[in-house]
């Protein structure tokens, strides 16, 4: 039966729950009507030659809004998002101020609401819990394990659990961190990072937040970066625990011999490792879709944002992250495209599962009742990364001339927000509030 609807994406080779397939996208309200059949249309967008794909969610960036918005601010941020092929973010609390409270939520909300272009989440910090949950936190975290003591760590955890969130863990023991820095501050060359902060405190921080007596609530551990991490997460999946876990491009992509190159510009928390761990968390990342035997459940950029001058500070002063929000989702279709990853794990990693881990009923698949988030890809369209064509604030990248295939166009809620332009308008991205039930609640 013909029926009207808003949008059509006609001729495209579409990534549905079945597979890659030759059909048109019905939207009607910012929502997947139908997928297939014959109905009219009042615009129509032709992917023909074009993969399409489900809009990615990232489930960890900090866009420093509030707080040092400098370096980034919602605006700026969730453009490089929708560049990038993210039409889903989820903003970490160690903003300034920090988001502990209904009152510091609040605010990020308000500024969020009128500045982000694509849609968003907020984690809460581990301060009021019950209050964050209230107001609509999507997890506790990222939690950093080392700015914690053990007793302290153990109390996050369990109010966590009582209300129902899920506790996102930053993984590094303070007490190693503190004991293997303290041997090496004389040390200027930047390798000495990552032997400040050795892969065993990843290590022994997933082990303790696993012992918490009595504990059955969910953990996610953020950024894995180390054969040793990874390990840990098998095996408490092995004993039945509910753990997943993400990893970022930059750890798949740098180890620290890439330090003489690029220097501090490479630091981060935790720390670049070896070729063998990345080798490691390539494989974690490659098991099959969701169900299978997926040691890394999803990607996320842990996009951190710093500007050059701040960078280029040795090693011991410059601050810890790097950007990478819009080239996530180009980097890894170049890793498909190459053959180092299936498209099926790419979907799940970067869509699908994120989707499910946290609640986002309405995103991540491209099924009938879904929002509309759409990518639309040229997979033949290969190009180089370029900082003077992104968007972040930052003003640079650790990618600098790597081969990358960007979004053709990026569709949220069944609206264009980017075609090689940002067309998507500062106040567009509606806030998620996660929820189990299979209705998606946006306030």
């Amino acid at each position: 039966m013909d029926i009207n609807y808003d949008l059509a994406v006609k001729n495209g080779r579409v990534f549905t729950s079945r597979g890659l397939m030759s059909i048109d996208i019905w939207i009607r309200d910012g929502r997947i009507g139908a997928l297939g059949g014959s109905h009219h249309a009042e615009e129509r967008i032709d992917a023909a030659g074009m993969l399409v794909l489900p809009g990615a969610v990232d489930a960890h960036v900090h866009f420093r809004d509030p707080g040092p918005n400098y370096k980034e601010d919602w605006a700026s941020g969730s453009a490089a998002a929708a560049a990038g092929g993210v039409t889903a973010v989820i903003d970490q609390p160690n903003t300034d101020p920090r988001t502990l409270d209904a009152r510091s939520f609040a605010l990020k909300l308000d500024i969020a609401r009128h500045r982000s272009i694509v849609d968003f989440c907020l984690n809460g910090g581990p301060g009021d819990v019950p209050a964050l949950a209230a107001a609509g936190a999507a997890a506790i975290g990222e939690i950093f394990s080392y700015e914690h003591s053990d007793e302290q760590m153990q109390r996050i955890l369990e109010q966590a659990d009582k209300e129902g969130l899920l506790a996102c863990l930053h993984a590094e023991d303070g007490q190693i961190i503190r004991d293997s820095t303290a041997l090496l501050l004389n040390c200027q060359e930047p390798e000495a990072y990552s032997r400040a902060r050795p892969a065993r405190a990843e290590a022994v921080a997933i082990e303790k937040a696993l012992a918490v007596e009595g504990r059955r609530g969910r953990l996610h551990i953020c950024h894995l970066s180390s054969a040793l991490g990874l390990q840990k997460v098998l095996e408490a999946r092995q004993e039945g625990r509910a753990v997943t876990s993400e990893v970022a491009p930059h750890h798949l992509l740098f180890t620290a011999k890439d330090y003489h190159e690029k220097g501090s510009f490479l630091k981060m928390n935790p720390p670049l490792r070896s070729q063998a761990d990345c080798d490691a968390l390539w494989q974690g990342l490659r098991g099959g879709p969701s169900g299978g035997n997926v040691g890394i459940d999803i990607l996320a950029s842990d996009h951190a944002p710093h500007l050059p001058e701040e960078k280029r500070e040795e090693i011991w002063q410059a601050p810890p992250g790097v950007p990478g929000v819009e080239t996530m989702l180009p980097i890894m279709l170049m890793a498909v495209k190459r053959n180092m990853l299936s498209l099926e794990r790419l979907v799940d990693a970067s869509a699908s599962r994120p989707a499910e881990i946290f609640g986002l009923a309405g995103k991540g698949r491209i099924e009938p009742g879904r929002d509309a988030d759409l990518v639309i890809v040229d997979s033949k369209a290969v190009s180089r990364i370029d900082a003077e064509r992104l968007h972040s604030r930052a003003e640079w990248t650790p990618y600098q001339g790597m081969q990358a295939i960007f979004p053709r166009m990026t569709i949220l809620r069944g609206t264009v927000v980017f075609d090689g332009e940002i067309q998507g308008r500062p106040g567009f991205g509606r806030f998620i509030r996660p929820a189990e039930k299979a209705e998606q609640k946006v306030l």
